[in-house]
């Protein structure tokens, strides 16, 4: 079975220090696990006139901070939005984008063998597309899956020995 094609030509969603693939799985496979799990990543802006304070300012600033700065008006720092979600613990890290049902394993214990993922996300693999002989990407293991059971074989980075659920 083929691989499909890298359109990321080796260079793009990659860990260049291992090799492995970044991988890819719809949120709605993990969707308990993910949900429970990650946290909200934050984009702070004013309401009124849009100024952009960034991403996850320091605490200090979000309780001395009650007006704008700029405009004056009222700064609702819990009304905020989320713009993604992340997971960083474990030897895990994963991204999700506000309105991207993907996510994005960058970092993991675990790997599978699968498929390239289509031009959407170069050069990393979808690891709902396992195969064997496939390009390695990083997964996450048995236990995110409800039944503690991944539909993909998982395999240990160091080792590189598959995991039994």
């Amino acid at each position: 079975m083929s691989t499909g094609i890298d359109y990321g030509r080796g260079k793009t969603n990659i860990d260049l220090k291992t090799g492995i693939r970044y991988g890819v799985i719809s949120s709605h496979e993990v969707l308990q696990a993910w949900a429970e799990d990650s946290e909200g990543v934050y984009f702070y802006s004013c309401g009124h006139c849009g100024h952009e304070f960034g991403d996850n300012p320091p605490e200090f600033e979000k309780e001395e901070m009650e007006y704008c700065p700029f405009c004056g008006g009222e700064l609702e720092w819990e009304d905020m939005e989320p713009i993604g979600f992340k997971y960083d613990r474990e030897g895990y890290e994963a991204s999700q984008g506000h309105d991207d049902p993907a996510i994005f394993i960058l970092e993991s214990p675990f790997y599978t063998l699968c498929r390239f993922c289509s031009p959407c996300a170069p050069g990393a693999g979808d690891i709902m597309a396992s195969i064997p002989n496939g390009i390695k990407a990083y997964c996450f293991g048995h236990d995110w899956f409800e039944e503690r059971k991944a539909s993909y074989p998982v395999y240990d980075v160091k080792t590189g020995k598959e995991v039994k659920p």
